[in-house]
């Protein structure tokens, strides 16, 4: 068990990001609130983006008094719902003149089926769909401000998924599952699909899998599930933990001249063979476009 929990030691680095800002999607808990709180000590600008206000404020204050910095706030972004995510980008962009990182974090996970306001199947919706139109709306900002970093968090279970483009919304059979896998495949295509379109802009983009971590996301899991997460517990990640290979996506200086790859556990790690599909990642970004009825070629 020792052996265990030393493999999982927090990434050490010194690097400082004075000047520097960044968006962090799903902050107010686990491994969101745990990046935001190491991105402030190293002296960023660290906006909060969070659904729920209530515990978004209960969070930003955790974040400063345990970071000491001050230049820390909260916004409200709904990922469920798109007039909030361009309301949210309207407002960074008009009032930030730099956007250093991204980091696209927050999630849902295997949920009962619900659907969006814009129509889409809760989990393509908010993982992928959302963050999908939150860079788009966010990508100039990130240009002007390179090298700036988009990180986005995927999972294992990614290679579980496939990519279904004629019922990408799940509606002819729903296996919650499978939705799920299949919205951090689509992560790791749109990483995939993103660092070809920005080669050349000092914009740089990854995709990771934080480890299986103790956190929210396991509320929707069923009971045979959630007895086989809690036989596992002492095997899992903390939030603190989890967050590493985030922060390291986010920091590492080694990592600026890499783009497009998947992480695991602060190292680059192998993906499933649909994850390096480009014709399907092709195909992905072109259905997404479409659905979120944008342009970006």
């Amino acid at each position: 068990m020792q052996a265990m929990r030393n493999f999982f030691r927090p990434w050490s680095s010194n690097v400082k990001l004075d000047g520097k800002t960044v968006v962090i999607t799903g902050a107010n808990t686990g491994i969101g609130k745990e990046t935001a709180i190491d991105l402030a000590k190293r002296g960023m600008r660290v906006i909060m983006a969070c659904r729920d206000m209530q515990k978004g404020d209960a969070a930003l204050k955790e974040v400063i008094e345990v970071s000491g910095n001050q230049n820390v706030i909260c916004k409200k972004l709904d990922l469920s719902d798109s007039s909030s995510i361009r309301e949210f980008a309207q407002n960074i962009n008009s009032e930030e003149k730099q956007l250093h990182i991204l980091i696209n974090n927050a999630g849902v996970m295997v949920c009962p089926y619900g659907k969006t306001v814009d129509g889409f199947e809760m989990q393509i919706g908010v993982n992928h769909m959302g963050h999908f139109l939150l860079t788009f709306l966010l990508i100039d900002l990130l240009k002007r401000s390179a090298p700036a970093r988009i990180v986005t968090v995927s999972s294992m279970a990614h290679k579980w998924g496939t990519i279904n483009l004629d019922d990408i919304n799940s509606e002819k059979s729903y296996d919650k599952s499978k939705a799920y896998s299949q919205s951090k495949l689509a992560n790791v295509l749109f990483t995939r699909c993103l660092a070809k379109k920005l080669q050349g802009t000092g914009v740089t983009t990854y995709a990771l899998h934080p480890g299986v971590v103790q956190t929210e996301l396991w509320r929707h899991l069923n009971g045979p599930q959630q007895a086989v997460m809690w036989l596992i517990k002492p095997f899992t990640k903390t939030s603190i933990q989890g967050a590493q290979t985030t922060i390291y996506c986010a920091v590492a200086p080694e990592l600026e001249t890499e783009s497009g790859s998947y992480y695991s556990d602060c190292a680059p790690a192998s993906c499933s063979n649909a994850a390096m599909d480009d014709d399907m990642a092709q195909r992905l970004w072109d259905l997404s476009c479409q659905m979120l009825k944008i342009t970006w070629d």
